[in-house]
């Protein structure tokens, strides 16, 4: 099996992954960012991917939500994975705090520091690249008086000195993983399962067309653990609606939900209904038929 992940190596995206995969046996092949780990799934160059979905301090990921609605309609999420996320400030080599002028990381990552930014390095310029691993790597390659927020697995990769640890603005940071697959492949596991939805245009324009969508849900007794607007990409004022529910879609209730808010919004996708924090390689392929 062929896994891809946001890299390079030292991502806190690998270290998951490497804690979720446990004994399994797999390549595992980094991508420069999370459009090019999903789409290697919607291409056929991977078997799975595991991307960040969503943080404890900073919420979603955007690019996550977008690839997912705009650009990859052939592959579905089969699993999620929860991974507690610990920064530390990375330089070439060690130097003050006050002689730092720039720091590389993930916007997610710069966001859940913040506060550390703000108290610590209120001088610096906070610069965005695409991965934390690929922070630290430039810092390491650089001369000027830079630092990086990243995995402390990331400075000894490359040869780097850690400046500070739990520099993350809240200590219970988590960022729940999930696992990428191709459509056709089946979701199984034990336990509690969730499903995730993408939903758009709510018909003409009127007070409560939203509520009147997810009244679909309540009615019926179906739990929202989660509910979130993005652009539309078509103009000002038009927005897609990614939601988490508790429940699968295979279950009836639900099922009759998901039909229900088909006759409310024009366009609804399931992204995927699976297990809850799924431990090893979720999915497995569908049957041929036959």
């Amino acid at each position: 099996m062929r896994i891809s992940y946001l890299g390079p190596v030292g991502t806190f995206t690998e270290d998951a992954l490497r804690d979720a995969m446990g004994d399994a046996d797999a390549e595992i092949v980094p991508a420069p960012n999370v459009y090019d780990a999903i789409r290697a799934v919607d291409s056929g160059s991977a078997d799975r991917a595991l991307v960040p979905f969503e943080n404890s301090i900073e919420g979603a990921v955007r690019s996550t939500l977008d690839t997912l609605a705009f650009d990859t309609p052939s592959v579905t999420i089969v699993g999620e994975y929860d991974h507690p996320i610990r920064h530390s400030l990375i330089a070439r080599t060690q130097l003050p705090l006050s002689e730092i002028t720039t720091v590389l990381s993930h916007p997610q990552a710069s966001a859940q520091c913040a506060r550390f930014i703000r108290e610590n390095l209120p001088g610096a310029e906070v610069r965005a690249v695409a991965s934390t691993a690929e922070g630290v790597r430039r810092v390491s390659e650089s001369e000027e008086t830079w630092a990086a927020l990243a995995a402390r697995s990331a400075a000894a990769l490359y040869g780097c000195a850690v400046l500070a640890d739990g520099v993350e603005d809240s200590p219970d940071n988590v960022t729940r993983f999930v696992w990428i697959a191709p459509a056709d492949t089946l979701a199984f596991g034990e336990g509690p399962w969730r499903t995730t939805l993408v939903f758009a245009e709510l018909g003409d324009d009127h007070p409560g067309a939203l509520v009147d969508a997810l009244v679909e849900f309540s009615s019926r007794g179906v739990n929202l653990t989660r509910i979130e607007s993005r652009p539309r990409r078509r103009g000002l004022g038009r927005y897609m609606f990614f939601c988490d529910l508790e429940g699968s879609a295979e279950d009836p209730v639900v099922a009759e939900a998901i039909d229900g808010l088909r006759t409310k919004a024009e366009s609804v996708r399931t992204l995927g209904s699976y297990p809850v924090n799924t431990a090893g390689v979720p999915g497995r392929a569908a049957a041929s038929p036959g």
